[in-house]
């Protein structure tokens, strides 16, 4: 019985150049063999399920041949049974040449690489399309859940022939990940050299991040707001920024342990030579704000995270409605000079206790006139349906402030009929609830974990305190940088950053923030 992939490949032209060339009596052992290689053995699935990439062939009903590359986290090649193999297809630039020639002709043939090893993997096979109307478990079993992209169909491949390729010519290349394994004892080292430099640094510095500033200028903007203006030690221009983004800042705990804060740039997004923040200070939050505002003074040094931005402005022609709610008016106020500067249309309303406590307030005025509404509480509170009411009919309304400015504002868009799609919010702190909240336990199904949450914890810090490494960002769930797949149980939603297919189809939840409406869930950690 000849090898499978012999009796596909070995067609009377190819042996007749095999004969020309002089190969032909080496190739007969293909033909000879006792072995079809027609099913995947262990050292196979091991090696198709360490891949994030491949190479796919198929074959147009003109007879043209189309070369694709498929990408995506190590592991999204599944390998069903023995004959068996697929993959959930991520959306992409939507020309479907693959998948049109794929529903023509379902032969196909895959070449996966491990450059690093100078290892080659050849497979054929017969490729059926999936979606998931009509095979909702099968594409489950593809799809793969920390990786947020969009599953538009799957590929089952019926494996008809395989064969590893001889290393000849391949050139050696390394993963992000293989180069930090192989530089981790360096890296290693470099920690405990470091370690050594930090015991003797400075108080005068703080923090581990990538951009160092130094603080130049500090100023009171009201009595409870302080504005810090950071600059780079040499004088060097920063990292550009866009209105909305924001810096994560070192500080330090009442317990003594180093943390980070992030905090809205307030400073015109064009300037390339400062940031500014400014900090509320928090009479019963965490320690973060007193300490920025106790021991934050000129000429402190600070070692950021560069800047991010989740709240981007739209970049259409649309009228925009800025929202701001006391300290809520840093990234506004960032969004409203972009605007200005770009000649777009644009509203301010900005509320506040009182004028007094109003950072920014003064200069905002002076700076945009009659664009800005000023509604101090002690004289006249914000009305945010009449706001909205007297917006233009397609403007793009952003809010920023306390919950319940968030919340009063999506709550009279929905009265009036606004599609929430044109809401974009951001808040600064994680929502408090209504103290009702009640204790959970969550099965962690890849950890093999089940852990107890308590009324006044969030997820994540019991998924941290349990020794589960969880990737988390902004920790108020603005971002979406924690969201996991939840397997079963019901989510109780409470962040601002998953859409509603991330939600429902994609069955994601942010976990920094949103609990459970059930009395257990179990998450894919």
């Amino acid at each position: 019985m000849p090898r499978a992939f012999a009796d596909i490949s070995f067609t009377p032209s190819v042996k007749a150049a095999q004969v020309r060339y002089g190969s032909r009596e080496n190739n007969l052992g293909f033909e000879l063999a006792e072995d079809p290689r027609n099913e995947l053995q262990d050292h196979d699935i091991a090696f198709i399920e360490a891949r994030d990439s491949f190479y796919q062939a198929s074959v147009g009903e003109n007879g043209w041949p189309y070369v694709q590359h498929r990408g995506g986290p190590a592991g999204f090649l599944r390998v069903l049974d023995a004959r068996t193999i697929g993959y959930a297809d991520f959306r992409g630039n939507r020309q479907y040449l693959s998948v049109g020639n794929l529903n023509a002709n379902e032969r196909i043939s895959l070449i996966l690489m491990d450059y690093a090893n100078r290892r080659r993997l050849k497979i054929w096979g017969r490729a059926r399309i999936v979606h998931e109307a009509d095979a909702p478990e099968l594409i489950a079993q593809l799809e793969v859940p920390s990786y947020r992209a969009r599953v538009e169909r799957g590929v089952l491949i019926h494996v008809e022939a395989i064969e590893w390729n001889c290393p000849q010519h391949i050139t050696p290349r390394f993963t992000e990940a293989e180069l930090d394994q192989m530089i981790a004892p360096l890296l290693e080292e470099n920690r405990a050299l470091r370690a050594g430099a930090l015991a003797a640094r400075s108080p005068n510095e703080l923090g581990q991040g990538e951009l160092e500033l130094v603080i130049s200028g500090v100023r009171q903007l009201s009595p409870r707001v302080r504005a810090y203006e950071l600059r780079h030690p040499l004088g060097a221009d920063l990292p550009q920024v866009s209105a909305g983004s924001h810096l994560q800042v070192p500080v330090r705990l009442p317990d003594g342990s180093e943390a980070t804060r992030h905090y809205s740039i307030s400073s015109n997004p064009a300037r390339r030579d400062a940031y500014e923040i400014a900090v509320l200070q928090h009479e019963n939050g965490s320690g973060g704000s007193a300490f920025v505002h106790h021991h934050y003074q000129l000429g402190m040094r600070l070692r950021c995270g560069l800047p991010r931005n989740d709240f981007a402005l739209h970049d259409d022609a649309r009228p925009a409605v800025l929202i701001a709610g006391g300290i809520g008016i840093t990234p506004i106020k960032a969004m409203a000079l972009a605007l200005k500067a770009q000649g777009r249309a644009f509203e301010i309303h900005y509320a506040g206790r009182s004028a007094g406590d109003m950072a920014y307030r003064d200069r905002m005025q002076r700076e945009f006139g009659a664009r800005l509404t000023v509604w101090a509480s002690d004289q006249r509170a914000m009305p945010v349906a009449e706001v909205l009411r007297s917006a233009p009919a397609d403007a793009v309304i952003y809010v920023c402030g306390p919950q319940r400015l968030i919340d009063g504002v999506q709550a009279a868009a929905a009265a009036l009929g606004i599609d929430a799609a044109r809401i974009h919010s951001e808040r600064f702190a994680a929502p408090t609830g209504d103290g009702s909240a009640s204790a959970i336990e969550v099965e962690l199904r890849r950890s093999g974990k089940t852990i107890h949450v308590a009324p006044t914890q969030s997820i994540l810090a019991a998924v941290e305190a349990a020794g589960v490494p969880a990737r988390s960002d902004c920790r108020v769930g603005n971002c979406g940088s924690c969201a996991v797949k939840v397997i079963a149980g019901t989510p109780q939603h409470a962040d601002t950053a998953l859409n509603e297919r991330e939600r429902t189809q994609g069955r994601q939840m942010c976990i920094c923030v949103s609990r459970a409406s059930t009395q257990t869930l179990v998450l894919d950690l």
